[in-house]
């Protein structure tokens, strides 16, 4: 029999603790309603369904076929699922948070409703940490059972170069380009007209240049 503390909350949706698990079976999602998007505690984690194909062969059971990515470490799987098949439902947190201030080796976030301030490290944040700067806004933080799962950052930022070559184009037949300095100091590609002072808008996913702004 599970006791509760006075004062705790009991309408959880999920406990997970160190792998243990405490569940309710209103809390449970059949693999039939997979879809993108969905969350699920599976494989020592929580994942996110990313394509979900629902299979009827002509013989045999029922199955969805799923790729899967870990919300913590982005690993991406590919498995499958009998039809039917219950598992725990994840109920993922989120809030719009700024960046405020960089705090030694952290990034200070605050929330954009209550005002909140946490701190991350730039391992949570991902790769695209190095594209913050003061005052980016749409900053998606992710909680689940009361911590931090991962962090969405805005698809583009518009950062000026601080530091490149100047336009020495050389050999321009395969496209090509050449390193530039940002003001957060990530250096990526972009094209040889680009020069110190402009300002450009950078894909965070691929670390791509867009365009001049």
């Amino acid at each position: 029999m599970l006791e509760f503390a006075v004062g705790v909350r009991q309408d959880f949706c999920l406990d997970y603790v160190l792998g243990s698990t405490v569940l309710q079976d209103r809390h449970m999602i059949s693999s039939n309603d997979f879809r993108p998007g969905v969350t699920v505690v599976w494989n020592n984690g929580v994942w996110q369904v990313v394509e979900a194909m629902h299979v009827k062969p002509g013989k045999g059971s029922a199955f969805v076929r799923t790729k899967m990515r870990n919300m913590e470490t982005q690993n991406v799987l590919e498995t499958t699922f009998r039809a039917g098949e219950k598992l725990p439902q994840a109920i993922v947190e989120k809030a719009e948070m700024n960046f405020v201030y960089k705090a030694g080796e952290n990034f200070a976030l605050m929330d954009t409703v209550s005002y909140e301030q946490i701190e991350l490290d730039e391992k949570t944040i991902g790769s695209g940490a190095e594209f913050l700067k003061e005052g980016c806004e749409g900053i998606i933080v992710m909680r689940f059972d009361n911590r931090v799962i991962g962090v969405d950052l805005p698809n583009t930022v518009e950062l000026e170069v601080t530091e490149t070559v100047p336009d020495e184009r050389g050999d321009t037949s395969s496209g090509g380009g050449k390193p530039a300095t940002l003001e957060t100091g990530a250096t990526i590609q972009v094209p040889f007209h680009i020069k110190v002072g402009d300002k450009i808008k950078v894909d965070t996913r691929n670390r791509k240049y867009l365009t001049r702004v």
